[in-house]
């Protein structure tokens, strides 16, 4: 049973972002520090990935762990009370999320999955995974 009613969690889930999003504005911050120039949201590739590096053909993928159902992932972990709104949602996040790395990979873009919580810490000041992670895709654009 939720605590909320209707119309409260629907505000709360309207406040939740989808652009944006501090993990990813820590990546791109950053690629911009270190000299790599991106678009983001470019509307020509399917399902506009987060950041297009078009001289190096990737794509960087910023996913939020519990929204993509990072698997292993104490973030990503089902809910104790899940409704069946929210677990479909978060299933037909993956689906699409598997549509568009076959729809990248197959017109030869080199995407890179970074998952938000797990991997960037963003609620960390400072993280060696954080620091491990970005580096990590600095080494694959030069690939």
């Amino acid at each position: 049973m939720d605590v909320h009613s209707s119309e409260t969690r629907s505000y709360n889930m309207s406040q939740i972002k989808g652009k944006n999003t501090k993990p990813e504005l820590l990546v791109r911050k950053f690629l911009h520090a270190h000299g790599y120039r991106y678009t983001l949201h470019d509307k020509r590739l399917p399902g506009k990935p987060d950041i297009v590096l078009k001289k190096y053909k990737a794509i960087v993928d910023v996913r939020g762990c519990f929204w993509h159902l990072h698997q292993g992932c104490k973030y990503g972990e089902l809910v104790n009370t899940p409704s069946e709104k929210m677990t479909s949602k978060r299933k037909f996040a993956v689906q699409r999320d598997e549509i568009n790395m076959s729809l990248w990979n197959e017109a030869g873009w080199k995407v890179i999955v970074i998952w938000g919580e797990c991997q960037l810490e963003p609620r960390k000041k400072l993280s060696k995974k954080r620091e491990q992670t970005l580096n990590n895709i600095l080494n694959n654009l030069k690939l």
